[in-house]
Order: structure tokens, then C-alpha cells, then sequence
């Protein structure tokens, strides 16, 4: 018989059975279609050299009038702004305390007792102290004065640091340190960290250890939630939110010097939210939106959460938030859904999701100032980050599946609905995120997955957009922001124990290692729908090597042969060929009822053959023949 061409589909398909797939893709990791075909995903780099504390669980980029760009970091324990390679903590203070702490340490011990009453720290907090002077042996001036994180709250008036150097390293106190530390010291608490963890309700036994009355159900705060970071910008000024917790703006002007200051504590400020879920600015009417904020009591805030109160601001002020017949602040609330969980700015609109439902947000103008339509119930939003803005509408993820917006609400067709949401662990599901990936017209979906069981982000699975298809993969990652303001899209990660950021699209390469365990695998392959046998004997590949510019290395990538005569039988590997630029045909030996082709990374050649190039599936042709029934 001549060579078979074989044509596969594009996209993965696990809702089928690997038999009925016949002519189609089963299984993969990082690997695209682009324009049909299979290939290597792009590689990614570290951005810089340094790095920052706690997971970076949201991204925003933004250009100042002096065309400086920034790109806001909200991690698990931090907020930074990067300007070039360098990070620049603007956490907001929660306290200052003057002249009131002291310190106690202990003869070959390095950690130190702090006093300071009603310092309202809970554990990983950050404190940073000044004035203090040595305790009189190895716990020197130096080492006290500097920014640490709180060890064990040991009570409202007391908690432990481990003492350190400038360097990092660990101080261990002798026995002539029985100071304490003088009678100036300062601390400047930056706020609460929160969870980096998800924890579902607001109970008993919800949030950080010691931060409530013992017995009592916790209130909405940015203590029994995720930390999660909203951020937007109101002109030049970034505005900040972290779930569950207070409203703060970072003046650009000030310089990255500066911290974000609570927004409601500004001079000018009228009744701003103290407390929220979400901060978006709506851009053509110039309002600054709050979801979850806490409602108007009199002449003040209550300080309590209302999860589904939008508040907004007066047009052109962020600080004006009381609603008068003079300008066209006011809030609403929503009723379908028990709490918001995200918004999102889209085409003329802000898209609102609770956990059951959609609204949509549009300004009409004064007396009501906007108008908010209940769009879909059904399909509320399964994180904050779970949806995203594409050219042709707005992608988004609920519990049980994908949706689509454009006007109206749409579940998309998917090929891989199961085999993701079955894998999805709900109980972490806020760290979902979606990301774009506009120069592929691609969809990212990130997931923490049941079968890794590490309760964080460990697999994805994108929807081209353009050509309609999906696929999947097993990547960390922690937030993502497309390519636009910045040349490649970024994302949160970590490496060697530290969290930095990374370009993707940059390269072929796992930063500076080979990208490993690429493949993908095709559905089960027959004759006469699997009544005779087949015997395979030639394999001519079709591949195209895209090297890095000026490498001098060797590119390959195996075809690995499988084989079995049931669908439900385990599948045998028969052969396992290498493929390189130079070669035309590979002999092999099989016989079967149902042949698979499987096309991976050659991990097993050296590090350098391994780095700098991707591979692009073609139209691969097989000596397929009939061999008899038996």
C-alpha cells in the first residue's frame, strides 16, 4: 500500500474515548495549534535579577504622562511597584507606634520578645523599626532597626522576630545583651497580611490565628480571605484594594519612595468605603466604582462589608463618595447572588459577577448616574481573576464550565469540560485566573488540580479564540498580564524558592534550563475500523526546527510508536525514534489493530542539544498495511 498521510485535527479532545478520537489529539503539554498544526509553546525568562516577597497573585501595567512604565504587584504578603527591574514596596501602614517598644532577648537564642501594646500584628506581618539602639552584646543597632516579619503573635502586647543582620543571616544574642533596646523605638506595621490559603465562609475558626474574640463568626475582612489585589488607575494615581480589606492610592508624583496612603484618610476624603472586594475606575465618566464596600450610617461608614453593595464615586473624584443632588456619586445593590466576586471593565460597560449571576454596569447619567442590569443568572464567576477581556468579547469561568460575552451570555463548546473541572479543586478555586495571550488569539485558563494535590496553581488549559480548539498543559503559574503596555505578557513565579516575574514568548527555553516533557499524542489509528490488524513498518516524518538565532545546536524530538488491538487495552510502546532536521524515514516494526503516535521533546539528549529551538508538527506519513484478521 502507498504512504498514508495522516492529518490530525486540531486541539485536544478528552471528551471523547482515545478510539472514537481516531484522527485527533488525546493528551498533551505545552503545545499550541497555530493555524492547525501542533507545536512547541514559546519559552520565557526571568524579568531582571531581583526578586520580591510573596506570591504575585495580580499584575496591572500602566504608562505615566512622562511615559515611565509600571507594572503594580500584588503579592500574598506585599504590594510593589515595578519600575524597570527593580521593586518598590508600597505597602500601606496600618500603624505607626512612637516611643513605645521595647525588646527582650534571650543568651544563645535568636529570637526576640517585642512589646509594644495593642500592635494588632497577627502572624507574617511586617513591622519596621527605628530608633533603637544595642542591647548591649551581639543585638546591635543595625540589626534592630530594619524592616522584619513577625514571627508568633504571643499576645495583643507581644509577638517574636528572629534577629538578623543586614544581610539576612540569622543573630544569635549572648549574654551581655539584657537591654531593651532604648526608650525611642518606633515601629511602623505595614497592614494585615491575610491568607495565602482560601478559606471558605466567615465562622468560627475562619481567618489568621488571634484575630478575632474567641467563639465568634468572623466578619468579612481582608483576614478570612484570600489575599487577592485589585488595582486600577484614576489618571496617574494607582488605586488599590485587597480583598476584604481597606481602599489606598499611590500617588505616582510622590515617586516610588512613597507608600499608598487609605484612601479614606486623604485630606478631602467624603465618606469614602473603608472596606471593600473590588476597585475599578470607569473611564469615560471618570468614576471610581467600589464592589462590596460598606454602606453609609449617618455621616460616616459602617466598616462592615455589604457583599453586594456597588458604591461609586462623584464623577472626576476619588474621594467624594457622599451622594448629593450636586454631583453624581450614590451607590446599588445587587440582589442575585449571595456576594460579588469580580468585575471587569469591558466595551461601555463594567461586567459584574456574583456567585450565581451577571450584571451589567452602564452610566446613563444624572439622577441615577448608571444603570444595573441583571444579565445571566447560572453563570456566576468561579475567582476574582476568572474572566478576561478578548477582541471579540469576554471569556469567562464559572464551577462548571466556560462561558462566553458579547451582549449576551453563551456557554462555549468545550473538548476538555471533564477532564478540567473534575481535576479542579474547588476549595482553592479563588486562585484561579484567566490571562491573555493576544498575539496567538489564545485564552488562558490557570488551575490548582485535585491529582497534584498542592492546593496551588499547577495546570492550564488554553481556547485558541480564532481557530476554536483547546488545549492543555501542566505549567505554576500565579497571575498573568498579556503582552500590550509591556513587549511580552508576564506572569507570576516562583523559582529556587523566590518569586520574581517572568516574559513569556521569549526564547524556547524554561528560563535558563531546556523546556521538558512537551508532547502530544494522537487518538488510536486503524484499518477497516479495526477488523484487520495493521503493520507498520515506515515512519516519514514531517517536522519543522526553529532555532534560536545564531545556535549552534543540534535540534531533535523523538516519534514514539504505541500499539494495541482493544481500545480499553494498555497501551504498548513499541519504538521510540528520534527525529532531526536531516532526517527522511524512520523503520520501525508494529502490528496491531490500533496504532498511536506520540511526538515529545528528546529529553534524553544533552542539556546543550536540548536548548534554544522549538519543533512544528507538518504532515506526517505512515506505511500502514493491512496484515489479516488473526
Amino acid at each position: 500500500m502507498p504512504l498514508t498521510k495522516v492529518e490530525f485535527r486540531a486541539g485536544i479532545n478528552k471528551e471523547e474515548t482515545d478510539y472514537a478520537n481516531s484522527g485527533g489529539w488525546v493528551d498533551g503539554n505545552l503545545i499550541r495549534f497555530r493555524k492547525g498544526r501542533a507545536e512547541k509553546v514559546g519559552g520565557w525568562f526571568k524579568r531582571g535579577t531581583n526578586t520580591f516577597l510573596g506570591i504575585g497573585r495580580a499584575l496591572h501595567s500602566w504608562i505615566s504622562l512622562a511615559a515611565t512604565r509600571y507594572i503594580g504587584i500584588g503579592t500574598t504578603l506585599k504590594y510593589y511597584v515595578a519600575e524597570g527591574d527593580n521593586y518598590y514596596d508600597i505597602t500601606p501602614i496600618r500603624k505607626t507606634s512612637t516611643n513605645s517598644i521595647t525588646f527582650a532577648a534571650t543568651n544563645g537564642s535568636s529570637t526576640l520578645t517585642v512589646t509594644d501594646a495593642s500592635h494588632g500584628a497577627v502572624n507574617n506581618d511586617f513591622v519596621t523599626i527605628s530608633g533603637a539602639v544595642s542591647l548591649g552584646g551581639l543585638i546591635t543597632a543595625d540589626v534592630l532597626n530594619q524592616e522584619y516579619q513577625i514571627s508568633l503573635v504571643t499576645g495583643t502586647n507581644t509577638y517574636e522576630i528572629t534577629a538578623k543582620d543586614t544581610s539576612g543571616a540569622t543573630v544569635t544574642a549572648n549574654s551581655s545583651d539584657t537591654g531593651n533596646g532604648g526608650s525611642g523605638v518606633d515601629g511602623s506595621y505595614q497592614i494585615n497580611v491575610g491568607l495565602d490559603t482560601y478559606v471558605q465562609g466567615t465562622g468560627w475558626g475562619v481567618g489568621t490565628w488571634g484575630s478575632g474574640t474567641w467563639g465568634s463568626a468572623s466578619a468579612v475582612s481582608a483576614l478570612n480571605q484570600l489575599r487577592i489585589w485589585t488595582h486600577d488607575n484614576f489618571g496617574e494615581n494607582l488605586i488599590i484594594n485587597v480583598r476584604g480589606g481597606g481602599i489606598y492610592r499611590w500617588v505616582e508624583d510622590n515617586g516610588t519612595s512613597t507608600r499608598a496612603q487609605e484612601l479614606s484618610g486623604v485630606t478631602g476624603a467624603n465618606l469614602v468605603p473603608t472596606i471593600a472586594l473590588q476597585v475599578i475606575t470607569s473611564e469615560t465618566d471618570r468614576h471610581l466604582i467600589v464592589l462590596g464596600a460598606d454602606p453609609i450610617s449617618g455621616s460616616s461608614r459602617t466598616g462592615v462589608i455589604d457583599p453586594m453593595l456597588v458604591a461609586f464615586s462623584s464623577s472626576e473624584q476619588d474621594l467624594v463618595f457622599e451622594p448629593l443632588a450636586t454631583n453624581s456619586a450614590g451607590d446599588v445593590r445587587l440582589s442575585s447572588g449571595s456576594f460579588i466576586v469580580g468585575g471587569l471593565k469591558s466595551r461601555q460597560e463594567i461586567l459584574i459577577w456574583t456567585d450565581t449571576s451577571l450584571y451589567s454596569m452602564n452610566f446613563i447619567g444624572p439622577p441615577l448616574t448608571f444603570a444595573v442590569n441583571l444579565i445571566n443568572e447560572g453563570s456566576g464567576l468561579i475567582s476574582p481573576k476568572g474572566a478576561v477581556n478578548a477582541p471579540n468579547g469576554v471569556y469567562f469561568a464559572s464551577k462548571t464550565g466556560f462561558y462566553f460575552y458579547n451582549g449576551s451570555v453563551q456557554k462555549l463548546p468545550c473538548t476538555v469540560q471533564e477532564y478540567v473541572f473534575d481535576d479542579l479543586d474547588l476549595g482553592q478555586a479563588f486562585k484561579c485566573f484567566m490571562g491573555l495571550n493576544s498575539e496567538f488569539g489564545e485564552m488562558w485558563f490557570f488551575y490548582p488540580s485535585i491529582t497534584d494535590g498542592t492546593g496551588e496553581i499547577s495546570r492550564y488549559v488554553i481556547y485558541n479564540y480564532e481557530e476554536n480548539h483547546w488545549s492543555i498543559g501542566n505549567l505554576v503559574r500565579y497571575s498573568w498580564l498579556d503582552a500590550g503596555i509591556e513587549d511580552q505578557p508576564i506572569a507570576g513565579v516562583t523559582t529556587s524558592s523566590t518569586q520574581c516575574l517572568f516574559n513569556h514568548e521569549v526564547g524556547f527555553d524554561d528560563y535558563e534550563d531546556p523546556m521538558t516533557g512537551v508532547f502530544i499524542e494522537s487518538g488510536d489509528l486503524d484499518i477497516t475500523e479495526g477488523e484487520n490488524f495493521a503493520f507498520v513498518k515506515r515512519i516519514i516524518p514531517d517536522v519543522a526546527f526553529v532555532k534560536t538565532s545564531g545556535s549552534t545546536n543540534t535540534p531533535a524530538m523523538n516519534i514514539v510508536l504505541k500499539r494495541r488491538d482493544f481500545p480499553n487495552q494498555t497501551l504498548t510502546t513499541d519504538s521510540t525514534t528520534q527525529v532531526t532536521e536531516s532526517s527522511t524515514l524512520s523503520n520501525v516494526r508494529s502490528r496491531a489493530r490500533q496504532v498511536v503516535l506520540r511526538f515529545e521533546s528528546d529529553d534524553d539528549a544533552t542539556t546543550d542539544d536540548q536548548l534554544g529551538y522549538k519543533w512544528r508538527l507538518g504532515s506526517t506519513r505512515i506505511d500502514l498495511q493491512p496484515s489479516g484478521r488473526r
